[in-house]
């Protein structure tokens, strides 16, 4: 792909994070096709972007795929672009477990091609700012995340043993903080109300996960599902031997820029080879630590990692 060239994407999936994805790759200024899935007409007339039939057509069509489809879908969907060459985005998180994202890993290298897990938090401009502070607070002590917003309407997201439940889908997202701004992880431990029953959970319901990381920092990280109406909200509060900093989008609302700024993030390291401010081993770390995040819900003990 060269710089002069219109970027081409091609979107499999239409569920509630298709129009931020949508919106940033416009924005961009590439030219934006979508599989047909239900819903894909709806977003298609919205934003003006081409309805593909096949995914083997969509495919060939495009020079990145975005997928943004239930997780249980990626391994295959990634696979059959990486056979044709094409570069991936991959909403979190990568894969349902981490033998998959491996997988999704070696795959990606062996066509030559590069995988971008959008973890967008990362793209937050009081996380990134967070982050760029950290040192300020000395030896860090104690993280604490949360993260509320009302349940998901597609059932997929409730079957824990394929692909969904709020750890996997929701807390992800402050697993990958947790890794970005304390480092590797040595212990998980992993509580849920109400927990699952034959591998599904019930909204409402919220999780707590401990992390210990390996430079003896500890993150406290709890995630809702809600009733409806729910309003989102993420706050993040990071302790030191010598201060505090703290976020909350409650004080700062987010817009579609995280969104954009990710995109934009992936799209220069394809065009310059560099890399992304998260990457495909990112993903896999925080895939790593949801697989133990349910074994210790399953073994009700922490779990080493």
């Amino acid at each position: 792909m060269e710089n002069s060239q219109t970027l081409r994407v091609g979107i499999v999936g239409a569920g509630g994070i298709a129009p931020p994805h949508i919106e940033g790759w416009l924005a961009l200024g590439a030219e934006v096709a979508i599989l047909r899935r239900t819903d894909a007409d709806v977003l298609a007339d919205r934003f003006g972007i081409r309805i593909i039939g096949e995914l083997d057509e969509l495919i060939d069509a495009v020079d990145v795929v975005d997928i943004i489809s239930p997780t249980s879908t990626h391994l295959d969907i990634a696979r059959a672009a990486f056979a044709r060459g094409r570069h991936v985005v991959c909403e979190k998180p990568l894969a349902v477990s981490t033998a998959d994202a491996r997988a999704l890993i070696d795959a990606a290298d062996e066509a030559g091609v590069r995988l971008f897990p959008a973890h967008v938090v990362r793209y937050f401009e009081g996380y990134r700012t967070l982050k760029e502070s950290i040192d300020t607070v000395g030896t860090l002590t104690e993280l604490t995340f949360r993260r509320t917003v009302a349940a998901p309407d597609s059932a997929w997201f409730y079957a824990e043993d394929a692909g969904g439940g709020v750890i996997r889908d929701l807390m992800i997202h402050d697993i990958d903080q947790a890794l970005w701004l304390a480092g590797s992880v040595v212990e998980v431990s992993a509580t849920q109300d109400p927990p699952a029953v034959g591998g599904r959970v019930a909204p409402p319901v919220s999780a707590h996960v401990t992390l210990t990381h390996a430079n003896g920092a500890i993150s406290h990280l709890r995630a809702d599902w809600l009733e409806p109406g729910t309003p989102f909200r993420s706050t993040v509060e990071v302790a030191g031997a010598e201060g505090t900093l703290r976020y909350d989008t409650d004080v700062d609302p987010l817009g579609a820029e995280p969104y954009r700024a990710q995109l934009a993030d992936f799209v220069d390291a394809i065009r310059t080879g560099g890399e992304a401010r998260v990457t495909a081993e990112d993903g896999l770390a925080a895939v790593a630590l949801v697989d133990a995040a349910y074994a210790s819900l399953a073994g009700r003990r922490p779990v080493t990692f």
